[in-house]
């Protein structure tokens, strides 16, 4: 799979993986939802209970910005099976800034619940700087 080819098929997708590290390596990994601007992703911190709002990929980043996020799709037609990942660095970006703002319309556009009841944020952007995948049917290169 080309870099557009799986930028691509990223897009599509509603829900994504981030692995984040803190700065020991350890890793930690949790589903998002996103928006994707160009090769910027964003993902909004919003109010779904949690047991902490000192979430663990917000201190991870402010460590150690690197991370990866990947989705992927499964059928039991292993034929159709894909993945996309970006690799990129990360930063937190506060919610009430104007780029805050504009990935949390770019969210609410996605999905209805946040066109709803926006999320405060912060916000995470992800500057990706690789794109990478696989798929099944996906000619050899």
């Amino acid at each position: 799979m080309t870099p557009a080819q799986a930028r691509q098929r990223f897009a599509t997708a509603h829900v994504a993986r981030l692995a984040t590290a803190d700065r020991y390596g350890i890793p930690h990994v949790v589903p998002m939802v996103f928006a994707l601007a160009g090769d910027t992703i964003y993902s909004a911190v919003d109010d779904k209970p949690k047991r902490t709002t000192a979430l663990r990929r917000l201190s991870n980043i402010a460590e150690n910005p690197a991370v990866s996020v990947l989705v992927d799709h499964y059928e039991d037609d292993w034929g159709r099976l894909w993945w996309a990942r970006a690799d990129g660095t990360a930063r937190r970006v506060e919610g009430a800034s104007e780029e805050g703002r504009r990935a949390v319309g770019l969210l609410a556009t996605r999905y209805p619940r946040y066109a709803a009841r926006p999320p405060a944020g912060p916000v995470l952007a992800i500057e990706v700087r690789r794109w990478s995948g696989w798929a099944a049917d996906a000619p050899a290169r």
